[in-house]
């Protein structure tokens, strides 16, 4: 019998940035941007711009737990955005750019707050990721989709996605895909 595959739901600032740092991931099935955690029904990426939706830019994984575990993407997610600071991740700022996780059942939840727990030492500042159930989560329009891999020479893809995706390399080169 084939395995079946688990989400994970994780915003860490702007999802082109979470889109590219887990697609090459082994064991990463598929990654999709959008819109998770707030109040309103399929919400616009200029709705969730306001930032008066409640929702985060989020990115929605499918992953092969016998190849990738969620604890592994949870390091991945913690080392390459600042679990830190408040409703930001750079120049991003706003509700929908805060650090959240939207966890898929109480396992999700409970391996979250304790890799919250293990790594808060390792931070000056206190971890102020959220951590709430995943309730809905709403697919971004298809131009959001695979951006850096399409448009990596960008200045913000040149300037804030490539160094993400150099410490990527450098830190979990074991967990990359021979893509």
């Amino acid at each position: 019998m084939a395995e079946e595959p688990q989400i994970a739901v994780f915003g860490g600032g702007c999802f082109w940035c979470t889109e590219a740092v887990f697609e090459g991931l082994k064991g990463v099935l598929s990654v999709m941007p959008g819109y998770a955690g707030g109040d309103i029904s399929y919400p616009t990426y200029e709705q969730v711009c306001t930032g008066e939706t409640g929702h985060a830019e989020a990115v929605r994984i499918e992953f092969a737990p016998s190849q990738i575990s969620y604890r592994d993407l949870l390091t991945v997610f913690f080392a390459t955005h600042d679990p830190t600071t408040l409703n930001r991740q750079g120049h991003d700022a706003g509700t929908q750019y805060r650090s959240i996780i939207l966890y898929a059942n109480e396992q999700q939840k409970s391996e979250a707050k304790d890799v919250i727990r293990e790594i808060s030492s390792q931070f000056r500042q206190p971890i102020v990721t959220e951590v709430k159930p995943l309730a809905e989560f709403y697919e971004a329009e298809s131009y959001h989709r695979q951006y850096y891999r399409q448009n990596s020479e960008q200045p913000y893809c040149q300037f804030v996605i490539s160094p993400k995706m150099g410490k990527l390399r450098e830190h979990f080169q074991a967990l990359l895909s021979p893509r």
